[in-house]
């Protein structure tokens, strides 16, 4: 890395890339300088909309793995379907690339192991982009719970669902692309449930299938054994609020929909008015996670302690229990 930027490439230019290079301006310590797809016209595309918006080139390359090979980029930002995550990140970090894994980390609790095995016997950096973590208003929450503010949390209550019409040939039913809400949605409520509560001993989930055999909807139970529990809901047949909840024994904490890009929080207690404070996020909120890698980078660190391993692997279990327990079993291309 030269300088005090991480120069970064995208390697899939879809529709959250296109977003998140939207955000970039955002991104202090980054620059976007490169763009990998399998198709030379999309990533040409890509790279001539974000230049434009940069005010700088940014290389557009046909294929992967010329993106790999890009002397010019430090860090890699995969946007690829969640089946293909983990032989890519692998790909990245055996070339040397710190990788920055769009959610959820791979479609197999043993793809994003094998991924962190790689990371740790080459010492490059690696992260789950988890940007709901970098949000102020959940970063806020979380330093209230530190704080005592509401007492012991004992309980977490979050859900998030859309309803979307039933299109075989979309990525989103595809189980051969991890499809279903698991993986895109219920990351979101299983990662919040254990950043507020840690890593549970037990999972409990119900729900139903569609005729792809991915699954349409989960509810999900994350059971400790000293009595605290989590009840989360994903859904493509509801639209649902995207709220969360914790509950303390001296109050609870509301994060307001949507709760995985929040922009406020109310703080109830009991004999006490609702509090509610406002808490934006910069732009659209994507840009704090890459500013996260740039920072560890120079301090010469491999793993965030925002989105540490050891919760990427926490929550990828609970997914994949999920997932047995409606019948979806997922494979990594």
């Amino acid at each position: 890395m030269t300088g005090p930027h991480t120069r970064w490439g995208f390697l899939g230019p879809g529709r959250i890339a296109a977003k998140v290079a939207a955000d970039f301006g955002h991104v202090h310590n980054g620059r976007l300088v490169a763009v990998g797809s399998r198709s030379s016209a999309r990533a040409e595309e890509f790279a001539r909309t974000h230049a434009e918006r940069a005010g700088h080139e940014v290389r557009a390359h046909t294929g992967y793995d010329a993106l790999l090979a890009d002397p010019e980029v430090d860090a890699v930002y995969l946007a690829t379907p969640h089946t293909h995550h983990a032989g890519q990140a692998v790909a990245a970090i055996e070339a040397g690339k710190a990788v920055l894994v769009e959610k959820s980390f791979a479609a197999t609790l043993a793809g994003a192991e094998r991924v962190l095995d790689a990371a740790r016997r080459h010492h490059v950096f690696a992260m789950e982009a988890m940007w709901t973590r970098f949000q102020p208003a959940v970063q806020r929450a979380k330093g209230l719970i530190d704080d005592g503010t509401i007492g012991q949390v004992r309980a977490v209550q979050a859900d998030l669902g859309v309803r979307r019409e039933f299109e075989p040939e979309d990525r989103m039913f595809s189980l051969e692309l991890g499809g279903g809400t698991l993986l895109d949605l219920g990351v979101y409520v299983v990662s919040f449930a254990q950043h507020v509560l840690g890593t549970p001993d037990r999972v409990l989930a119900s729900g139903s299938l569609l005729e792809t055999g991915v699954d349409g909807e989960v509810g999900m139970l994350l059971a400790y054994d000293d009595g605290r529990s989590a009840t989360l809901q994903t859904s493509f047949h509801l639209p649902l609020p995207g709220a969360a909840r914790i509950y303390g024994t001296e109050g609870w904490i509301d994060i307001l929909p949507r709760f995985h890009h929040p922009d406020r929080l109310i703080v109830h207690r009991p004999g006490e008015s609702p509090a509610p404070e406002q808490l934006s996020p910069a732009g659209a909120g994507y840009a704090e996670q890459f500013v996260e890698v740039g920072r560890c980078l120079a301090e010469g660190r491999i793993e965030s302690g925002v989105v540490p391993w050891a919760d990427t692997l926490a929550v990828q279990s609970v997914l994949e229990q999920a997932a047995q327990q409606v019948g979806v079993t997922f494979t990594e291309r």
